[in-house]
């Protein structure tokens, strides 16, 4: 959690993905700037048990032996021990620029993907091609069951294609709450960023940001 003033920004890694997002406080001190490692267990406790009460209280306690994290709500409070030690530098990761994007609609692209992961094999990725107005998702290959399908999608750049693990692609596409996904590119075997726009021209928000790197498949 890094917190500047207003804004607290919520950073995760798992070495494959990498998921950003921002939310707005409303903080005791309006100049506060600190960093906190929370267990992302801790947070995802804490969502599902207070987060229908409404607001949630959140206060830090460091520097003084114990750093500590607590949550309050609805007369429920939850105290968690901080993670020691520092964050790696995860957000150099992003791409300064993505000079190829493509658009699609997030929930039919979501299940285009289910349906086709249904013959993906355990570790097996699905393939998404991206051309000219179309994007087609591919799995399975050889004598074993296949499944393709295509959907509308808008590209700017040349064209590409990138395989990606199904639970992960799903898992950056559920996370997005936007009527569209903006795949950002800047090489078929490097990261790829996903954000969220609300209409196919309109721009792409930067509130939550997801990088998965794909799978390298055989040309």
């Amino acid at each position: 959690m890094e917190i500047e003033g207003e804004k607290v920004t919520l950073l995760a890694t798992d070495r494959y993905r990498l998921a950003l997002k921002e939310l707005t406080w409303k903080p005791a001190w309006p100049d506060i700037s600190t960093v906190a490692l929370v267990r992302a267990r801790t947070l995802s406790d804490v969502a599902k048990s207070l987060g229908a009460s409404g607001d949630v209280d959140v206060a830090l306690s460091t520097g003084q032996g114990v750093d500590l994290i607590g949550f309050e709500a609805g007369g429920r409070r939850t105290t968690s021990l901080l993670v020691d030690g520092d964050y790696p530098p995860v957000r150099r990761l992003f791409p300064d620029e993505t000079p190829i994007h493509a658009v699609v609609a997030t929930q039919p692209l979501i299940d285009a993907a289910k349906r086709v992961a249904l013959v993906a094999e355990r570790n097996t990725a699905i393939r998404l091609s991206f051309t000219d107005g179309q994007v087609v998702l591919d799995a399975g290959q050889g004598d074993d069951a296949q499944a393709s399908e295509a959907l509308e999608a808008k590209l700017e750049g040349e064209e590409i294609s990138v395989a990606f693990n199904p639970q992960f692609l799903l898992d950056g596409l559920g996370a997005l709450g936007a009527d569209f996904v903006r795949f950002g590119f800047t090489h078929p075997n490097k990261p790829v960023e996903f954000t969220g726009q609300d209409s196919l021209d309109g721009a792409a928000r930067a509130d939550y940001r997801y990088l998965l790197v794909p799978i390298r498949f055989a040309s």
